[in-house]
């Protein structure tokens, strides 16, 4: 998330935690409980993208580094690219660690892109 909010210059993405307010509204109990632990994307016409295609469309969406990064990640097979993001979420807290155990601060501007 820290990584797209830094890309995404223009603000287009909107960031919701799974079990907050926003995510319970937008998408269905039914379809919530299919549904894996992982970063998932709300595309305008209503389909939902999860793991690594929510990456690459994420990517696509912040501007010219997204757009680089994703075009890396298109040439790797969705099945391959899946393995790697869930080995990397298995161990994200260790890799991704906070510097400290405080929040980080956020600008006023990204913390508008962040919903309950």
């Amino acid at each position: 998330m820290r990584l797209l909010l830094r890309l995404d210059r223009r603000g287009r993405l909107r960031f919701a935690p799974l079990g907050g307010t926003t995510f319970r509204a937008l998408v269905p109990a039914s379809e919530r409980a299919s549904l894996p632990d992982s970063l998932l994307l709300r595309l305008p016409d209503g389909r939902l993208l999860v793991r690594s295609a929510a990456v690459r469309a994420a990517l696509r969406l912040t501007g010219a580094s997204g757009l680089l990064l994703a075009a890396f990640a298109a040439v790797v097979p969705t099945r391959i690219a899946d393995a790697v993001y869930d080995q990397v979420a298995r161990v994200r807290r260790r890799l991704f660690a906070p510097q400290s155990e405080s929040c980080p601060r956020v600008s006023a501007e990204r913390r508008a892109r962040l919903l309950d």
